[in-house]
């Protein structure tokens, strides 16, 4: 039963940043290029790298090389399992940890 708070809790974590969870917010419209998200932030690229690899170590954020630009979008599998997995701690479910 505690793998699936394990499993979460890197994700809950790297969301526990106000600048990241805008970033996220970005993404859920769709994949853009480092750039893009930079011009919406007052922060430097390495800043913007640093949250970039928080995002990418838990699996919130995907990535691919394209040409000298980074593409990042959501990780869908990620995002719908943090959603079962928020949805299941805050409801009333049959294998709820206080059974």
């Amino acid at each position: 039963m505690e793998n699936k708070y394990i499993q979460n809790v890197s994700v809950i974590k790297a969301l526990s940043d106000v600048n990241r969870m805008m970033i996220v917010d970005m993404l859920s419209c769709g994949e853009l290029c480092a750039c893009e998200i930079l011009e919406k932030f007052q922060i430097t690229q390495p800043t913007l790298s640093h949250h970039m690899k928080i995002l990418c170590s838990c699996g919130l954020v995907k990535f691919r090389k394209e040409g000298k630009m980074t593409m990042y979008t959501l990780n869908q599998e990620t995002v719908k399992n943090l959603e079962t997995f928020i949805h299941d701690i805050i409801s009333n479910t049959d294998d709820c940890i206080c059974k």
